[in-house]
């Protein structure tokens, strides 16, 4: 049987899958995209698919790089998704088709329990406070039975501990085969297992970072293969962007000091000169982050460093550092540790003198700073050109999905950012019923924004909605400042569960939200993509506004700025579809599942009277439209 009729004949009504799979029924839309699919592969194209919820894109590309038996990259945006796809979606397939190639997880260094730095805490002790010390007891009791050393399977301790940056290694900290932990190690097991199987699951941030060949052991891997395939490719160009750009953090530099003063307590005790260097750098670091200020910042390189302040506080930045450097030489050849941190101030010289030029075009330099952390960074403005060349030089199956691609019927923004030449696109229609499963209401009335009054006037007009649907509301705002106002108010005026982001972990605000009766969730970014909430436990999702980025976030207002200086409208060509992307995802949060019913609000009267808004409502779901709320609390009732 040919390739094409066996992906058509798993699908089917008498297939593997309606066979071995509980539940499963052929979807049209489903067929036409695995074989989609299988035309990439069969032929070495290039292949982007938006397909809408609903449409089982996981299943619909999964059978066809299962059945090509071709070496396969699968590379999801988030870890939630990675480890989804692993332990649940690809055992199902695996299992249905008898397929009987290996299958490996591979996740970044940072997520894998590094044993040398866990010698290290044992023998030095941890940062930080009591319960820090009770997470380092979870920890060694959970390593004692681990396989893949993968920190996110020690349930027991918070996904944010602290604890975790202590035990994971970074490129720059790595002994490599140096290490005396290193047959032992998770993440040269990890790479292994990826190395010898047949199909790996990866996420775009380890890809990016293979592609910029910043992590030397897993750039083996990527010429292996013979299909790749995106999910949620729509976070791909901004991730890629970061891989390859440089950037130099508070966190590298003080790991070396504190890798420094490891060495003089434990290795080289005669050497107390390397104790006050690291020490003393430590300080500078930290009055270097003074200077940008106090709270979050975040902003452009080139004016910070137009302060002479600033400019000052960096000398003295490069002239510790050369002290220690000139300190860590006259050792060199007594602690391999103490070699590797050579290298790494090295390094570091190198990248602050790059980051101190900031004249080079096509970059841009940009900080950040939040607490007592900051970054410089340096990103391209466009990865086009890296990216596209590594599609033209492999020539094999490259697949790109996601429910949100398109604009407006197009997807040349996608496209272009990721120099995607000669692509087959195709959009595949949700098979929900949007037009009597939802409806989308653009409230008249509105408040003007950005007043005084905005947030009161808005949370009032909310509220009886929000009442009338007893909670069961995901509430999506584009400002912590919203955010925090909304959840407020409505704590203050309603009797209703107000969940918020960041009083406790994503999972566990999710499985509260869902537990407990009457409840709203207020949240903003990480909230508007990647949740899957079906039933009646959601059935309503307000969207402040329009989701368009601040043009003051300086990577945007650069490639704003690069698009002015080549003829280009950065309005219609960048932050338009970037918007739209955006709230695309933003209202998919609502119908999950064939059964699902509820309402979208969208806060913002620029969807009906600015010319742009067709755009946005040309991409959105075909739901059932209004703009009287009195209709949305009468459809929510008939639910």
């Amino acid at each position: 049987m040919k390739y094409q009729e066996k992906i058509k004949q798993a699908f089917s009504t008498e297939g593997k899958l309606s066979k071995n799979i509980q539940g499963f029924r052929p979807r049209e839309a489903q067929v036409v995209m695995a074989q989609a699919v299988g035309k990439a592969v069969e032929f070495a194209k290039n292949s982007v698919i938006e397909a809408g919820t609903g449409t089982g894109k996981t299943f619909a590309y999964l059978v066809p790089a299962l059945l090509s038996h071709k070496k396969t990259i699968i590379s999801t945006g988030s870890k939630n998704l990675q480890d989804q796809l692993f332990k649940r979606d690809l055992p199902t397939i695996q299992k249905a088709l008898n397929y009987t190639g290996k299958i490996a997880l591979l996740k970044g260094r940072a997520n894998y329990l590094c044993l040398e730095r866990l010698d290290q805490v044992i023998a030095m002790g941890v940062l930080g406070d009591k319960s820090v010390l009770a997470d380092l007891k979870k920890v060694r009791k959970w390593h004692t039975g681990t396989q893949s050393g993968d920190l996110s399977e020690c349930i027991t301790i918070a996904e944010d501990s602290p604890i975790l940056p202590q035990l994971v290694s970074t490129t720059d900290s790595c002994l490599g085969s140096d290490c005396p932990n290193y047959k032992e190690c998770y993440v040269v097991k990890a790479r292994k297992q990826a190395l010898d199987a047949d199909v790996v699951v990866v996420n775009h941030h380890l890809f990016c970072a293979d592609m910029a060949v910043k992590e030397s052991g897993f750039g083996e891997l990527i010429p292996q293969a013979e299909l790749v395939i995106f999910d949620e490719a729509h976070q791909l160009p901004d991730i890629a962007s970061q891989y390859f750009g440089q950037s130099l953090t508070s966190r590298q530099l003080f790991d070396i000091c504190k890798d420094a003063n490891i060495v003089y307590r434990t290795e080289l005790k005669d050497l107390a000169q390397l104790g006050k260097a690291s020490d003393h750098l430590q300080k500078i670091i930290q009055d270097f982050r003074l200077l940008m200020g106090s709270g979050t910042a975040r902003g452009n390189l080139r004016d910070l460093l137009s302060d002479p302040k600033v400019v000052e506080g960096l000398t003295k930045l490069k002239e510790n550092l050369d002290f220690l450097i000139e300190v860590v030489k006259k050792s060199l050849g007594r602690s391999e540790t103490l070699d590797k941190i050579f290298e790494r101030l090295a390094e570091v010289k190198v990248l602050l003198n790059k980051l101190s030029d900031t004249n080079v075009m096509g970059y841009c330099y940009w900080y950040e700073a939040n607490g007592r952390s900051f970054g410089l960074h340096i990103t391209p403005l466009t990865v086009a050109d890296k990216f596209g060349e590594q599609l033209k030089n492999q020539n094999i199956g490259w697949v790109f999905t996601s429910a949100t691609l398109e604009v407006g019927g197009k997807f040349d923004h996608f496209c272009n950012r990721l120099g995607i030449d000669d692509a087959d696109t195709m959009v595949l229609q949700s098979p929900f019923d949007y037009a009597n499963q939802s409806l989308l209401c653009v409230p008249r009335y509105l408040p003007d924004t950005n007043k005084a009054h905005t947030l009161t006037a808005l949370g009032q007009l909310l509220q009886p909605v929000i009442e009338a649907n007893e909670g069961r509301c995901f509430l999506l705002c584009t400002s912590y400042f919203m955010m925090r106002g909304l959840a407020d108010f409505l704590r203050e005026h309603s009797n209703l569960s107000v969940l918020l982001q960041g009083e406790t972990s994503k999972s566990r605000l999710l499985e509260k939200f869902v537990a407990e009766p009457n409840s709203v969730l207020v949240a903003t970014q990480s909230f508007w993509e990647g949740i899957d909430v079906r039933g009646d436990a959601l059935s309503l999702v307000i969207i402040d506004k329009l989701p368009f980025s601040a043009p003051d976030e300086p990577l945007l207002k650069a490639r704003m700025d690069d698009c002015k200086l080549q003829g280009g409208d950065p309005f219609n060509a960048i932050q338009i579809p970037e918007a739209v992307i955006t709230l695309k995802q933003g209202v998919g949060r609502l119908i999950r599942d064939i059964t699902d019913k509820g309402a979208v609000i969208i806060c913002d009267s620029r969807l009906v009277m600015r010319g742009y808004g067709s755009t946005f409502l040309k991409s959105l779901p075909p739901s059932t439209r209004t703009r009287d709320l009195n209709k949305v609390i009468n459809f929510l009732h008939k639910r």
